[in-house]
């Protein structure tokens, strides 16, 4: 399913009284602290530095593979050319998130009271950490999303002015980039700090992007389908945790690696996947 089908999917399943739905929702707005994801990251983080400086140290400049002529004319296909550890999608038994199956993370995440399928806080702990997370360090993470929900005034306004004939793609990904105003790594990376501490300040953008991405996308689908009349909260997930064969995550890195901050990177993601009118 394309980023559109899923906020047209996300809101319109926001205006039926669903019991689960209401409960998730609930519970975000009343989670309390717990599992610092933060916490836990720093620790991991510099252990992964230490195990990559050690790796590449070996083996630094040994060969993986050779390229084709026929490769290159097709886009990349085949080449190995970045690191991923998050997931990976076999051609046969399809895709592993952190050496897990999708009916292994289905049975062992985290779900709402009352409802049968994992909550997306619980995979996105599991592509941070590489751990299972209890159903508290679910909660926090909730907890925080529910505190950065609200978009910055100018984003409002943008998102109310914009022509109704403006693709809703269009208009998803600039009202994320609009959200670079509020970008801690771009104040850290202006302000000269330290780049062992970049991943500090991209965690806390990520946090607080992902945590507006509904609010986005229901404000952009009561404007264009409901004639600006309030619907519920519906979380909204992204395409960051699909391999590097994938065109999102492939942007990820990219815009990653010249240091580029998450609210000027997501639309990348939105503009790999075709429109679906």
């Amino acid at each position: 399913m394309t980023i559109l089908g899923s906020i047209r999917k996300a809101a319109q399943v926001s205006l039926y009284s669903n019991k689960a739905v209401a409960n998730a929702v609930l519970a975000r707005s009343l989670a309390t602290d717990a599992g610092d994801l933060k916490n836990i990251l720093a620790k991991k983080v510099v252990e992964h530095q230490k195990r990559v400086k050690e790796f590449r140290s070996v083996y630094g400049s040994k060969a993986i593979g050779e390229v084709t002529v026929d490769q290159v004319y097709g886009g990349m296909r085949g080449i190995k050319a970045l690191v991923t550890e998050t997931s990976h999608l076999d051609p046969e038994d399809g895709i592993f998130f952190r050496g897990h199956s999708i009916p292994q993370c289905r049975e062992r995440l985290p779900k709402a009271p009352g409802g049968a399928e994992p909550l997306p806080e619980g995979l996105f702990y599991l592509l941070l950490t590489g751990e299972f997370p209890t159903q508290d360090q679910v909660k926090a993470i909730s907890k925080c999303w529910a505190e950065h929900a609200d978009l910055p005034p100018h984003v409002v306004s943008m998102i109310n002015n914009f022509p109704s004939h403006l693709h809703p793609m269009s208009q998803f990904s600039a009202a994320i980039v609009a959200c670079n105003t509020e970008s801690l790594f771009a104040k850290a990376y202006a302000d000269g700090k330290p780049k062992a501490t970049y991943w500090e300040y991209a965690y806390e953008d990520s946090m607080r992007l992902i945590s507006k991405l509904p609010t986005i996308a229901a404000m952009i689908y009561r404007n264009l389908y409901r004639d600006g009349s309030s619907i519920g909260e519906r979380l909204c997930t992204n395409h960051t945790q699909f391999p590097l064969n994938n065109a999102s995550p492939f942007f990820r890195r990219k815009v990653g690696s010249l240091l580029g901050n998450r609210s000027m990177l997501l639309p990348y993601f939105a503009s790999s996947f075709p429109r679906v009118d």
